[in-house]
């Protein structure tokens, strides 16, 4: 799912430079200002959940700090081949950073609300953020709930509904504390998501999903738009982990 980094203030379509290029999703230039969308301005104060790191705390890790590789994951949670990832793939990269061998730094776009329109991308994200102020554990199970009740047409707007949000969290034993209940209604973490999905623009990721092992990109789909298997997917970043 390319997406065209060369405008912050327009719409533009971007190249097809993939095979997700052949579906409905092709990507597009995020238009970086002004407007409000997920409940609540773009203005409202920046509150930066716990448990993230870079600047304005736009990166989630998830895994051992000390970990000897670190593995870069760029989705948008509105992308339904991210879903397809997280669904075939995910549980080994979780396994792989709970084993110490890697960490994973999560780097979330939100460019389909604006190629799709709609708010599901940026309230998702705030509600992930909600999830990981609780822990990493949190954000993690949640991030796997949230993609695992994700429509496979991006169309369907579901992630724009607080409710609904707060309906998968429920699946999360310990998620619906009273301040991630709060945070969830409120939209404590929007403006915190509109940081990190312009944090996105900064990288050379040119589509979700993508992975990065070591800095070194990681095939996760074939010419076919499908996950890779999971021997593969572990073998590159094996690779990836030898060469340092």
């Amino acid at each position: 799912m390319p997406v065209d980094k060369t405008s912050r203030r327009a719409l533009v379509i971007g190249a097809a430079v993939t095979a997700l290029a052949l579906t409905a999703g092709v990507g597009i230039g995020l238009a970086a200002d002004g407007d409000s969308e997920g409940g609540a301005p773009r203005t409202a104060k920046l509150v930066v959940p716990a448990n993230t790191t870079g600047k304005d705390g736009t990166v989630i890790t998830y895994g051992k700090a000390s970990a000897p590789l670190t593995v870069g994951v760029h989705e948008d949670m509105r992308c339904p081949y991210c879903a397809s990832f997280e669904r075939d793939l995910g549980a080994t990269l979780t396994s792989l950073a709970d084993s110490g061998k890697v960490k994973v730094e999560f780097h979330m776009a939100t460019f389909l609300d604006k190629r799709l329109e709609g708010t599901g991308s940026r309230t998702a994200l705030g509600a992930l953020g909600a999830a990981l102020n609780e822990s990493p554990a949190l954000f993690k199970q949640f991030h796997t709930a949230l993609y695992e009740a994700q429509p496979k047409d991006e169309t369907t707007d579901t992630f724009g509904s607080t409710s609904e949000l707060l309906e998968i969290a429920g699946k999360v034993p310990g998620l619906r504390t009273h301040a991630f209940n709060k945070a969830v209604k409120e939209g404590t973490y929007l403006a915190w998501a509109d940081k990190v999905g312009e944090a996105f623009y900064d990288s050379d990721v040119t589509g979700t999903p993508a992975v990065k092992a070591g800095g070194r990109d990681v095939t996760v789909l074939d010419d076919h738009g499908k996950p890779v298997d999971a021997r593969k997917f572990t073998e590159e970043i094996e690779a990836a982990a030898a060469r340092r």
